[in-house]
């Protein structure tokens, strides 16, 4: 075997190794904790899938950044798996897979984030009164970042309608590097959870003259147009820094979530909402299963039926691409859809096509008296103009389908095109050189100098092998 052969076979291995433990890595984590398990897709785990509309009339560029925004706050919930996509100029598609609270989902999507002091004149609001949009949070209490705590107690009287209230600050000086994630409260406030925040620019410097003016004073805080609390102002918020703390830790990282990762340019409303079974799901699963194993036998059975001895290693180089191909899609990570794993079960033909081209190449070098290792080289060197440029049409194509997808929100196209893509290039990985590799490293031994295996009567190459053996 060549050195060159050896060195091939090593890092064919070390990358079966790589393969294998991400695949099988205990609790679906890797390396540095790193989170490899599957994800899939709403079609295979469950979950709901929302329309959005926006509540008045705005262009499409306005909808794609309402659009990213979406994303963020559910990339926030934890969900990265979920797919985001417009509908026409007015509509927005979420598909959210395996959320265990669909209803706060919903609730943090079209939310606009915009957090805001009021001045209420000394008069208290009840927790939950409406100032422009609607909503049923958990009380909450305001305290200084650094300081003495506020006292969590609100009254609830009856508010008169239709009143104005002044804002001290403006949602658009909030700053979101100052927004972090709910953490405990301190020991006076037992149970509690706080989202740090600040203000910056005029602000700020309302929101630190405003408290310092009206200590033991209420200010309420309202969030989405929505009161939340009306707490006791105890200590001037310096620098326009405070906290804002919830009874329950769900609605401080729904808090979190919407401050954080932006604010909506646009409302939205709730069209429609459907919820997809995850037992449906999971038939979906098993049938792809199914389909994936009997595809793959019936493709290594033709392989082995009609190339022998090449069919047999082109098999082990088709479970190698099985095996790194499924630790790709957990590494990425890719989302697996139906559409994806057809997209996935597709391109092992497309693998094997081109083992076919080459084994075809093969047997007609040995007919023409060329030694089996002459011969292997030849055939992958005839063989390569026409892998290359097949694989390339077809890359060409699944480019298109994603941008497609990209462009007119149609996920199913993407994954499909997405896992295909893949399988090509990884498909040319294990034709030119795993299968090249494998040939090479068993050509040198006698039994594979009998034409039989390569499905021939005779070859003169392989005869005068033999012969000086």
């Amino acid at each position: 075997m060549r050195n060159r052969d050896i060195y091939s076979l090593i890092f064919i291995l070390l990358i079966a190794g790589i393969a294998l433990s991400i695949v099988f890595a205990p609790e679906g984590r890797w390396l540095f904790n790193r989170d490899v398990s599957i994800r899939l897709g709403l079609d295979l785990r469950g979950g709901t899938q929302v329309l959005l509309r926006a509540a008045e009339s705005v262009e499409r560029s306005v909808m794609q950044t309402a659009a990213g925004v979406i994303e963020r706050r559910i990339n926030g919930l934890g969900v990265a798996e979920s797919v985001v996509q417009l509908s026409g100029n007015d509509r927005i598609i979420v598909e959210i897979p395996g959320v265990a609270n669909p209803e706060q989902a919903i609730e943090t999507l079209r939310g606009t984030g915009k957090l805001e002091f009021i001045d209420t004149k000394g008069e208290f609001l009840a927790p939950g009164t409406i100032v422009r949009t609607t909503g049923s949070p958990n009380p909450i209490a305001l305290r200084p970042a650094t300081g003495e705590i506020t006292s969590t107690e609100t009254v609830s009287p009856t508010v008169p309608e239709g009143p104005i209230y002044e804002s001290i600050t403006d949602g658009k000086d909030l700053d979101l590097n100052a927004v972090q994630p709910p953490q405990i409260a301190g020991q006076s406030l037992q149970n509690q959870f706080a989202v740090p925040f600040a203000f910056t620019g005029e602000s700020a410097r309302r929101l630190e003259q405003f408290t310092a003016a009206n200590i033991q004073r209420p200010m309420c805080i309202v969030l989405d147009n929505q009161v939340f609390s009306c707490p006791i102002v105890q200590a001037a918020l310096v620098g326009g820094r405070g906290e804002i703390t919830t009874s329950t830790r769900q609605d401080a990282e729904q808090i979190y979530t919407q401050l954080k990762f932006g604010a909506l340019p646009v409302p939205l409303q709730v069209e429609s909402s459907r919820t997809v079974s995850a037992s449906l799901g999971q038939g979906s699963v098993d049938a792809s299963i199914v389909a994936g194993v009997v595809g793959l036998a019936m493709v290594a059975l033709f392989m082995m039926l009609f190339y022998r001895l090449p069919g047999v290693l082109a098999t082990v180089a088709l479970l190698l691409y099985t095996l790194i191909s499924f630790a790709l899609y957990q590494l990425i990570p890719v989302t697996l859809t139906l559409p994806g794993i057809a997209g996935f079960i597709l391109s092992i033909g497309v693998a094997v096509d081109a083992n076919v081209l080459i084994f075809a190449r093969l047997k007609e070098e040995l007919r023409h008296g060329k030694s089996l290792s002459t011969a292997i080289d030849a055939a992958f060197v005839e063989a390569w103009p026409a892998i290359r440029d097949s694989s390339v049409a077809t890359l060409i194509t699944c480019t298109i389908l994603f941008m497609f997808g990209n462009t007119f929100g149609v996920s199913l196209i993407k994954g499909f095109a997405l896992t295909l893509g893949l399988g090509i290039l990884l498909s040319l990985f294990t034709s030119m050189v795993v299968t090249r590799t494998f040939l090479h490293s068993i050509n040198s031994l006698p039994f594979a100098q009998n034409p039989w295996l390569y499905e021939l009567k005779d070859a003169p190459g392989m005869r005068h092998a033999r012969e000086t053996a």
